[in-house]
């Protein structure tokens, strides 16, 4: 017995199988051979049906097992067999985690915020704190909450607003900044990335073992991870490092979870950078209490809020909500929930990131631009008040205000996604202006920028953040 149709092969590039059109050239050839030649190989003859059927059961066999030979590959695999691979290195998929948010705690000094103290936000979320925290005698303290459900729930800007379960002297709280969104069960990428950074968690001093070791803390969302072995400053990541320290910049999970996983790293005496810092013990055998204590500092890296302006053509099939699923598509694949990688710290932000998810919407979405900005390159820099919809500049900085731009603070006063929407007194300088939503802020430090960047550096020391406010959609 012989045929005409190709064979599959392995060899130095694996497992190779012809093209569908090899496979069906073959069975025609075979099937005219069959009836003694002469036969019409056209696809609409009863030879011709036979033929195209017969080959796509060949090609479909071909197709599952070269996607059975890619499951491998730790590269390639996926689901089930991504799971088998991950279990060699004791590795199973992160479940769901909570968004996290960075909130402003205000009341009287002395008064303790312990850990699980419970807030509400506006759309009903309740949040719960991950780390301990007393009120100095500012009046106010950022602690860290995470969300009770888990997934990429939103936390605009200001939402965090209610105490839920009250302590005597804990005034108020509220969210600066927009929250870390968490994410849905770990995609085939990120599980992929901390698998390839598990093999490094077994080593001691390296910074892809400190990185591996502060993944594996449960719930940590994202970590970058650098130093500086010089002795003097350095500038890494838009960032100056401590002469001879590591940084180590995280989102998400308990603080001495993540100072413990640190110090486990990287032996005693190393010099460290960031705004939070968490006493760890030496328990190895040997020692009795009191044990070595040594203080281990990180950054918990602020929000930057990324700003997008995106363009569709305009036509009879956009449907009516078309701004509120661009502006779903584009948060979830923010936080990787389309299988791509999420917006992390310290990476390179690309506006092209985001256009197969709008254009998987449909055929309507038919896009002429996706630009993105934020502040690191921001329009203008100034002192503002805001009373109803005016805004007043009493100074500028640098830079010049214009129409369109989205103005923010560092605060958590303004309402996120607030624009301005024409010119007053000011002409790009000092004067009034209005705005695109009524609200009440006192004199503050305040800057503008526009989407208007098809890239964004992202420095190591920010996180960054999406609201739907700040995602602007525009039929032309």
């Amino acid at each position: 017995m012989t045929t005409s149709v190709p064979q599959p092969s392995f060899g130095p590039n694996g497992f190779v199988i012809p093209s569908a059109s090899q496979v069906l050239t073959g069975v025609t050839e075979d099937i005219n051979s069959a009836f003694g030649g002469n036969l019409n190989p056209a696809l609409n003859t009863p030879q011709g049906q036979l033929a195209s059927s017969e080959a796509a059961v060949v090609d479909n066999v071909n197709q599952t097992f070269l996607f059975l030979t890619q499951q491998f590959d730790p590269a390639y695999a996926s689901g089930r067999y991504q799971d088998a691979l991950a279990r060699i290195y004791f590795l199973e998929r992160n479940p769901a985690q909570p968004t996290v948010v960075q909130a402003l705690c205000t009341g009287l000094q002395g008064v303790v915020i312990p850990v699980g103290s419970l807030v509400v936000a506006a759309d009903g979320n309740q949040y719960i704190c991950t780390e301990a925290g007393t009120i100095p005698a500012s009046g106010n303290i950022t602690l860290t909450f995470e969300c009770s459900v888990p997934g990429p729930i939103s936390c605009p800007e200001g939402t965090l607003n209610q105490i839920y379960r009250s302590i005597p002297g804990w005034d108020s709280i509220t969210n600066p900044a927009d929250g870390v969104l968490g994410n849905n069960v770990e995609s085939r990428s990120a599980f992929e990335a901390r698998r390839a950074a598990s093999v490094a968690l077994n080593s001691i001093g390296s910074l892809p073992s400190v990185l591996g070791a502060v993944l594996a803390v449960p719930n940590v969302i994202d970590a970058f991870v650098t130093e500086n072995s010089t002795n003097s400053p350095q500038t890494i990541g838009g960032v100056s490092v401590y002469p001879n320290s590591l940084y180590v910049s995280v989102v998400g999970g308990a603080a001495q979870d993540i100072g413990q996983a640190i110090w486990s790293k990287k032996a005693p005496g190393c010099a460290y950078n960031g705004n939070t810092s968490v006493t760890v013990l030496d328990t190895s055998p040997g020692y009795v209490p009191p044990y070595p204590a040594y203080t281990v500092s990180f950054e918990v890296p602020p929000p930057l809020p990324i700003l997008f302006a995106v363009n569709i053509v305009n036509s009879t099939l956009v449907p009516a909500n078309a701004g509120t699923l661009i502006q779903n598509a584009i948060i979830s694949a923010f936080s990787g929930g389309d299988g791509g990688p999420r917006a992390k710290i310290g990476g390179t932000l690309l506006a092209s990131r985001f256009y197969a998810p709008v254009a998987a919407l449909g055929s309507w979405a038919q896009i002429v631009s996706i630009e993105i900005g934020s502040v690191n390159n921001a329009s203008a820099s100034f002192t503002g008040s805001i009373s109803g919809t005016t805004l007043t500049v009493s100074a500028v900085s640098s830079g010049t205000l214009a129409v369109g731009q989205t103005i923010s603070d560092v605060t958590g006063n303004l309402i996120v996604g607030t624009t301005i929407t024409a010119l007053g007194t000011g002409t790009g300088g000092t004067g009034t202006y209005t705005i695109s939503a009524s609200q009440t802020v006192g004199s503050e430090s305040m800057q503008s920028a526009i989407a208007n960047l098809f890239e964004i550096a992202v420095r190591i020391n920010q996180v960054p953040t999406v609201s739907a406010n700040n995602i602007v959609v525009t039929l032309i």
